[in-house]
């Protein structure tokens, strides 16, 4: 894994309160467990609201390109998921012109709460960079994505993963066909979504030409024995969790000869590209994305 020159400043907020909402976040601990432990840092001079206002999300100050821009085409589709829930839904993003009136298309896959404003914003972004996004949300089986992310994580967690993994099959399957697809489909997730990037180079990886999974474990098993690839996998410093599943993944693609390049971001945390959270590192996110988008162009044509 390659080291990245990214300098920046180390974050005024403890990094314990980062470890514990990370702990929080993925379900190791409960909303209470994880305030009480906030609560521990009052001591130190931290105020309890400071940090939960800069530690949970606030979408509206992370908005990127804004749905009613000029250059993007933005809507709802649903499609069909014979193997998972039935039907699935996303948000379908395009170039307002298409030239051929076709695109390399990019499925974008959501955090572990469902699709909410960060993961439709990210889609935005890659249709204004000339690509035919589309956001699934997980969620639409109980209704979708509930406008909060407490909520979504309990919603998503009570679902059955095989059949949410399913429903990504599909869309992938539905977006590399759809009509102004240029048959060129890549994949970008972060966290559960950088999971499912894994899990779709490993079970389809026919379907793929470029696949960029954020902060994401690798499918299980003996899965990434059938990776493909090619890959470019990005990961913060600081994420433990993650990070400790990336030895034996990086040996298991390095057996297999796939094509793949990996970066770390030094003093980052897991969900470092989530610009509505004091997570975020504008440079580790702006260089990851850059490095995206060019990899997109190598592997899919823009």
């Amino acid at each position: 894994m390659q080291q990245t020159p990214n300098p920046h400043n180390t974050p005024t907020i403890p990094q314990a309160a980062f470890d514990w909402y990370d702990d929080y976040a993925h379900g190791r601990i409960d909303r209470r467990t994880f305030m009480t432990r906030l609560a521990t840092l009052a001591a130190a001079g931290f105020a309890l609201n400071t940090l939960t206002a800069a530690l949970l999300p606030d979408y509206a100050q992370a908005e990127q390109v804004n749905f009613n821009d000029p250059a993007i085409k933005a809507g709802y589709v649903e499609f069909d998921s014979p193997q998972g829930h039935g039907k699935g839904r996303g948000y379908l993003v395009a170039p307002s012109k298409l030239g051929n009136g076709k695109a390399p298309a990019v499925l974008v896959v959501h955090e572990n709460r469902g699709l909410n404003p960060y993961i439709e914003d990210v889609a935005r972004r890659l249709a204004k960079a000339g690509y035919l996004a589309f956001a699934p949300d997980a969620l639409f089986p109980v209704g979708g994505y509930p406008g909060n992310d407490d909520k979504g994580r309990e919603l998503q967690a009570s679902l059955v993963p095989e059949k949410i993994e399913q429903d990504f099959v599909a869309a992938a399957r539905f977006l590399k066909a759809h009509a102004n697809s240029s048959g060129k489909l890549g994949v970008v997730g972060f966290c559960f979504g950088g999971y499912i990037c894994n899990f779709l180079a490993a079970t389809h990886p026919e379907l793929l030409s470029a696949t960029v999974p954020y902060y994401g474990t690798p499918a299980k098993g003996e899965l990434p024995k059938q990776v493909k690839g090619p890959l470019l996998l990005h990961f913060g410093e600081l994420d433990k969790r993650v990070n400790d599943t990336w030895s034996a993944y990086e040996a298991t693609l390095k057996a297999g000869q796939v094509p793949y390049t990996a970066h770390i971001y030094p003093n980052t945390n897991h969900g470092f590209h989530n610009d509505s959270t004091a997570r975020y590192d504008r440079e580790a996110a702006e260089l990851s994305w850059n490095r995206t988008l060019a990899f997109f162009s190598q592997h899919l044509g823009n």
